[in-house]
């Protein structure tokens, strides 16, 4: 990780569970990380807690609502003002809501289109044009995806937020194949874990808190911690090395 100290990633969703442990742990490794979310309160939290532990790199909070295109833009504009730009661009926000394909609302199924889809793709795609404009030929884009870009469990609740993890899978080799085409070194990674102890679950189900507690009740579940270890895996890759996906699930996990 040694190339990687000073410079920048962006991590969407940076407040809570995977973003804020991989901030805060590429914080460690020397990075000056910029991680957004709507709630900027609970980053300021993760970014004092960094600097309290002597981390030699620095976290820089900022409000963003990913479902708005222009307040997407103003943050890269602000990073490029500030920071010159993004090296890397983790893209880690993502939702859902049980709202099945027979009876759900049209309203979840187009907010998990704009945070899982729209938002994934506007920010690689800013990403790719800080990197191209600053000749940054050793950028990275991670996309956190799920297991279930992989495959569909039996459970209406998850079907369309599955459709949009699908959408990431297909989204990131498309981005391969299109930094191919435009002779860039440039790498893009899917990381797909199974079930993460978060408080995603509580979210999808939170006005059921004792289904949402039973998610991860069953079995032995990932940490976040794992999640921000495969990212550093990711990007400890030697340049000429392109991961294309990293699928992983808790041993007790079935499917």
């Amino acid at each position: 990780m040694d190339r990687w100290r000073g410079r920048v990633a962006l991590v969407t969703g940076a407040s809570v569970g995977i973003g804020a442990t991989v901030a805060r742990d590429l914080v460690r490794q020397g990075m000056k990380v910029v991680g957004c979310a709507r709630d900027v309160e609970k980053i300021k939290k993760v970014a004092a807690e960094c600097q309290n532990a002597g981390y030699s790199g620095v976290l820089v909070p900022f409000k963003c609502d990913l479902t708005n295109e222009e307040e997407i833009l103003s943050m890269f504009s602000a990073i490029k003002a500030q920071h010159q730009g993004v090296d890397v661009c983790i893209n880690n926000a993502g939702l859902a809501h049980p709202e099945s394909l027979l009876n759900g609302k049209t309203s979840g199924w187009r907010n998990m289109l704009d945070v899982n889809v729209i938002a994934l793709s506007i920010c690689a795609r800013e990403a790719y044009q800080s990197m191209k404009e600053r000749n940054v030929d050793d950028g990275h884009i991670i996309n956190i995806n799920s297991m279930s870009g992989h495959r569909v469990v039996h459970s209406a609740d998850v079907h369309f937020y599955s459709a949009t993890k699908f959408a990431v899978t297909a989204l990131t080799e498309g981005l391969r194949q299109e930094l191919l085409d435009a002779k860039t070194h440039i790498r893009t990674t899917c990381i797909s874990p199974g079930l993460v102890e978060t408080d995603f679950s509580a979210r999808l189900y939170r006005n059921n808190p004792e289904k949402a507690a039973a998610t991860y009740n069953k079995i032995m579940c990932l940490k976040a911690e794992d999640i921000a270890n495969a990212v550093t895996f990711v990007l400890s890759a030697p340049p000429h090395v392109q991961i294309g996906d990293v699928q992983m699930r808790s041993v007790e996990q079935v499917f």
